[in-house]
């Protein structure tokens, strides 16, 4: 499921967005909404790349088995990669395959330019070589491969990031959040259970009322956060401050004041990291500091 932290990263954007350009409310929260959908579509996208590359490396046997003229590996391929146990249980998971067939532009064909530069180099990798020789079949093994697959060439590669942001502008600035659900996806499969369930957006309807009522208090209480963060400013004048260290600021704020049950220190922290993601890199000091100070000043615990 979507974590608080995320759930907390999309309100920002929402947020920033509308200080860039005001809409109504409504329409805010409806494209927040909208926005957290479309990164299930990236999380899935992703997992239909790991099996687009097993498709293409049985295709690629198939190939080989056809020609008139065979090599000894094409006639015995070897096919570790192709069984691979992760591999299997992504490629069998009934929501994954629901949910394709549903949208069918998350599926990958296999002459994509993408996924067949990436099938090239990751075969061509030494890692991919050293698993490939390795003998017998290990679901440990299998796991920690792909858990490296996907980072080397899905979460790390700035190709597949350009490729992606091409496809859907919103999905460059959600794919951390797409990468650690399929990490997460990886990480949950056990050798002797089905891969039935996904990583769901939502968990429940609370966590929907959380981001609706962050969303509606910030914007509603704007320049009374302003006020609070301009008192706590010393030496620097609150046009100074730049508009989304601001919006992570009011809505820290707002946080505070609206979800009493929540420790300080626990929202504190989720905004230093949304500031790693969004801000400068030395905006999540400044934001530590004036958050800390407020709290300080209202007794919050």
């Amino acid at each position: 499921m979507l974590g608080r932290r995320q759930i907390r990263e999309k309100v920002v954007e929402s947020v920033y967005s509308y200080y860039q350009n005001p809409i109504k409310f409504d329409v805010l929260e409806k494209n927040m909404f909208s926005g957290i959908e479309k990164i299930y579509n990236l999380y899935i996208f992703q997992l239909n790349f790991l099996v687009g590359l097993k498709d293409l490396a049985e295709n690629q046997m198939e190939i080989g088995k056809n020609k008139y003229f065979k090599t000894d590996s094409e006639v015995n391929p070897n096919q570790k990669f192709i069984n691979n146990q992760v591999l299997k249980k992504l490629e069998e998971n009934p929501e994954r395959l629901f949910f394709s067939g549903q949208h069918k532009d998350l599926k990958w064909d296999l002459h994509d330019d993408m996924l067949v530069k990436t099938f090239q180099r990751m075969t061509a990798g030494k890692r991919y070589q050293d698993f490939m020789k390795e003998e017998g079949y290990s679901f440990e093994e299998d796991q920690k491969f792909i858990g490296k697959l996907f980072l080397r060439y899905i979460a790390e590669n700035d190709d597949f990031h350009d490729y992606i942001s091409d496809r859907e502008l919103t999905w460059s600035d959600d794919i951390h959040i797409a990468n650690s659900m399929v990490q997460k996806t990886i990480g949950f499969l056990k050798e002797n259970e089905e891969s039935r369930t996904l990583i769901k957006m939502i968990k429940d309807e609370e966590d929907k009322t959380f981001a609706s009522k962050l969303l509606r208090h910030t914007l509603n209480n704007w320049e009374g956060n302003e006020k609070k963060l301009s008192e706590r400013l010393e030496n620097w004048d609150l046009e100074r401050v730049g508009l989304m260290d601001k919006v992570i600021l009011t809505t820290a704020i707002s946080e505070l004041d609206n979800f009493p049950f929540t420790p300080s220190r626990v929202i504190i922290n989720e905004y230093i990291e949304i500031a790693k993601v969004f801000a400068t890199d030395r905006s999540n000091i400044f934001i530590n500091g004036i958050l800390d100070k407020y709290c300080k000043d209202l007794n919050r615990i």
